[in-house]
């Protein structure tokens, strides 16, 4: 059961059509994808003319929409757990086709740049199948347990590298799972480690304080976690971003390196510039429908007594009938190229509604 962010309204089992604090139950809501049932009206309301094919939130999805080719990536060896990627020049994606972190070999040792519990274990292994060399340094991308919640498992790593706000983050959670790192930087960081070169920067807050771009400049490859997500919808609420207006920046600044391949953290493949402006073309269009609907739908329109003497129930079914509205608008020329479009857009729209009328 898929469940609206507690920043919105309250719970829906049926994103549109709550009124007087009565939720609509719905069963059976879909015969297949793109077909529901409802009644014709609720609480003395005419229910939703126009209601979008994508299953709401609440409201499970029987057949997802198949994930575009394009948005698939090499097969992972189930044995082994993992899959490595050479990069150039000693630089190595390593994934288990869901996380993706890398390792840069140098003269005498390596620089490992997150480490996702879900398989923090075989980084080591997967290092051993190019070199035998110590892990020297690890550079903490962000916070997130998710990304570095197996950093222990790496063994005694001398230099941990993170921006000063991670550091921040890390030291509020106390997790022994996550050590604090012994290096910070605020804006910039040239890591020089033999021959190699790592460029560590600070964009600003966007998916979250701290969270940095790790480029090396030889092999053309930049390294920005939960930011993009090659060919995929992005993960719920532009994946949890704190700053929507920064995480519109974020993406638009990440277009403007000279970057070859992309190791965004998620999804089974690398991506490239053309996946940025594809990401970077259905924000916009996203934030042109929600901004068109709100200006479109009028609260409280349709509304019997009591709900209209209740200003959370007003408001509540007015976002609703946004999110309704900017789901239809994007779904025809969206639901195809984007992987998983049908299972996040939903949560797009609210958070995109959400920013444009609180930002």
């Amino acid at each position: 059961m898929r469940s609206k962010s507690a920043i919105f309204s309250p719970t829906h089992l049926c994103a549109v059509l709550l009124c007087a604090g009565t939720v609509l139950l719905v069963a059976n809501a879909f015969a297949h994808e793109g077909e529901r049932t409802a009644p014709a009206t609720t609480n003395g309301r005419a229910a939703h003319s126009a209601l979008p094919q994508i299953a709401p939130i609440g409201v499970p999805i029987k057949n997802h929409l198949p994930i575009p080719e394009h948005a698939q990536g090499p097969a992972l060896d189930a044995k082994k757990g993992y899959r490595l990627q050479e990069l150039g020049a000693g630089l190595f994606m390593i994934s288990d086709n869901i996380y993706q972190s890398m390792f840069l070999v140098y003269e005498t040792g390596v620089v490992v740049a997150d480490a996702p519990p879900s398989y923090a274990a075989r980084i080591v292994q997967g290092i051993r199948e190019v070199t035998d060399k110590p892990i020297t340094h690890l550079i903490y991308s962000h916070s997130h347990i998710d990304h570095i919640g197996g950093a222990k498992q790496l063994g005694a790593v001398p230099n941990i590298i993170a921006h000063t706000e991670t550091k921040r983050l890390l030291a509020r959670a106390k997790d022994p799972n996550r050590p604090l790192p012994s290096i910070t930087f605020e804006d910039r960081y040239t890591l020089n480690v033999g021959t190699k070169v790592l460029d560590l920067s600070y964009h600003g807050v966007a998916h979250e304080p701290g969270n940095i771009f790790i480029y090396a400049p030889d092999q053309q490859t930049l390294m920005v976690i939960d930011v993009v997500f090659p060919g995929w919808m992005p993960w719920r609420r532009f994946a949890l971003a704190q700053d929507v207006p920064g995480y519109f920046s974020q993406v638009a600044e990440i277009g403007k390196v000279p970057f070859k391949t992309l190791i965004a953290g998620h999804v089974a493949r690398t991506g490239t510039p053309a996946d940025v402006e594809l990401q970077l073309q259905f924000m916009t269009d996203l934030k042109t429908a929600a901004g068109r609907a709100l200006s479109d739908v009028k609260p409280g329109e349709g509304l019997a007594q009591p709900a209209l003497t209740n200003p959370w129930a007003v408001f509540d079914d007015y976002i609703d009938r946004v999110a309704a509205q900017c789901v239809s608008e994007l779904t025809p020329k969206w639901a195809s190229k984007l992987a998983a479009f049908d299972v996040y857009i939903w949560d797009q729209c609210y958070a995109m509604e959400q920013s444009l009328r609180i930002d």
